[in-house]
């Protein structure tokens, strides 16, 4: 059983820690909020004050923070980890962040003895509590084999995509299509209902037959009834759209779907969605269209 330590304990975060514990490993957690991981202290995982006692308590240290900002700060910022860190420590970042950002501080962990890899993951707290998450993983693949096993404790598969900023690069491609997905099932939907099918019906329909991507079947219902509590909001999904364009210039691959996708993301948060799920495109494009939106 390895010695963990875990930096963001947010909505995945948390589940990760979660599955970590009952594989029986030891857990030290931070999060800028404590009272979010009460629930994990009360479950024997170990609290620490800031990134840099995560990275004295812990062989191995996790971490899932919300954008670069957040990243760097846990990294350098004033009780970063980096300083404490020690010979032969692993960092995994599970981070969607850019993969310039990652590759910045790959330099500063190997100067002290340490390794980093990135290994975003693919899927959301549905697939993680079904242990059907994919991991991947851009490193050195020495680094790779060590943290694999650890890795299956939380995801179904994991992928060695090549050097550090990989996996960041595949999981950018993974969410843009997310968005441009959820919005063409809209459209779908939208163009049934207005021809008089049903909601229901059509939501039957297109969640069964081939469009239906893991993503489209767990989120087919939204546009019925959006959940109370966003699997992916808003302002999560822009934060990669915008990554995945500022990536599409810098490579010179157009990314037209993606651009359109994008302007939707922010007419709901114009029309005050920032917070919903995703999905919640539906509704932009139903107050377009004419239609009732999903409640």
């Amino acid at each position: 059983m390895a010695n963990i330590g875990y930096i963001g304990l947010g909505a995945m975060g948390s589940q990760m820690v979660d599955r970590l514990l009952d594989k029986g490993h030891t857990v030290t957690g931070y999060n800028r909020t404590r009272s979010k991981a009460e629930w994990l202290i009360e479950k024997r995982m170990q609290w620490a004050d800031s990134p840099r006692q995560v990275a004295q308590a812990a062989d191995v240290i996790l971490s899932m923070v919300s954008n670069d900002a957040a990243l760097l700060d846990v990294a350098d910022g004033p009780n970063g980890l980096i300083p404490s860190l020690k010979p032969n420590q692993l960092w995994v970042d599970m981070s969607t962040v850019s993969a310039a950002t990652a590759r910045s501080l790959v330099a500063k962990v190997r100067e002290k003895g340490a390794d980093m890899v990135d290994a975003p993951v693919s899927g959301s707290t549905v697939t993680l509590k079904k242990g059907d998450l994919l991991i991947m993983v851009g490193g050195r693949s020495e680094t790779f084999e060590r943290l694999k096993p650890l890795l299956l404790d939380i995801g179904r598969k994991v992928i060695h995509v090549g050097e550090n900023g990989n996996g960041l690069i595949c999981k950018i491609a993974t969410n843009l299509s997310l968005a441009v997905q959820m919005l063409a099932y809209s459209e779908g939907i939208l163009l049934a209902e207005k021809s008089g099918i049903p909601r229901d019906v059509a939501v039957e329909v297109l969640s069964n037959g081939v469009i239906a991507s893991p993503m489209v079947q767990y989120r087919s219902t939204f546009v019925l009834k959006l959940p109370d509590e966003a699997l992916f909001n808003v302002n999560m999904q822009q934060k990669d759209m915008l990554l995945a364009l500022e990536l599409g210039r810098k490579l010179n691959v157009p990314l037209p779907t993606t651009s359109v996708t994008n302007e939707f993301l922010t007419a709901a948060r114009g029309m005050g969605f920032a917070e919903k799920d995703f999905a919640v495109m539906f509704n932009v494009l139903a107050a377009m269209s004419g239609v009732e939106p999903a409640k």
